[in-house]
């Protein structure tokens, strides 16, 4: 599904409108253009499903390690920087740091295309708890590891700039699977990630 930029410039407008202000002023002529532009850019993931992003950055590596021990090696992915507009107030959710971490069983990703993970999937409307559910499931999809854990801290400014306006707060979320789900996370593995 495209991004349909015409309805959004047509709906900017029809705003700015409500708002009591002239859309066709200097200031504001080309406001819903850019607006549209920016949606395209922000919104970008809501193209695409999770299977879809899945195929996107599904490079993988055999993982060399021997399997018939009972090693289970640990790769973690920390502070990559997201932001997102959360569903309920299409408010900015920034400040969001996320940790990915997974066991490998066979195949492992390469680094780059977690942090590409990330990004994708916060660009949709989004809830922090979702965004934590959709990185962990197409890590799911791509490593065929059940052994994931997404940890997620952010600011959102439905929060903090309006209704309450505590500026301070953030909010944590994390989505454990397999492994990690029956340790409790990754924190009792000695790594204190959080």
């Amino acid at each position: 599904m495209a991004i349909d930029t015409e309805a959004i410039k047509t709906h900017v407008r029809g705003i700015l409108e409500a708002l009591g202000d002239n859309p066709d002023r200097e200031g504001l002529k080309d406001t819903p253009d850019r607006v549209a532009r920016m949606y395209e850019e922000v919104f970008e993931g809501m193209n695409y499903t999770n299977e879809e992003v899945a195929k996107m950055f599904d490079k993988t590596f055999e993982d060399e390690m021997d399997f018939t021990t009972d090693s289970k090696d640990m790769v973690v992915v920390k502070d990559i920087e997201i932001f997102s507009y959360c569903e309920h107030h299409m408010a900015l959710m920034y400040d969001m740091k996320v940790t990915v971490a997974y066991i490998p069983n066979g195949k492992v990703i390469g680094l780059s295309k977690i942090a590409r993970i990330a990004d994708m999937v916060s660009k949709r409307l989004q809830l922090q708890e979702r965004i934590g559910s959709d990185i962990a499931e197409i890590m799911e999809m791509i490593t065929d590891s059940k052994d994931v854990a997404v940890y997620i801290e952010g600011c959102h400014s439905c929060m903090t700039a309006r209704g309450i306006k505590k500026t301070a707060a953030k909010t944590y979320t994390k989505t454990l699977r397999g492994e990690f789900q029956r340790r409790g996370g990754i924190k009792d593995e000695g790594f204190g990630i959080i």
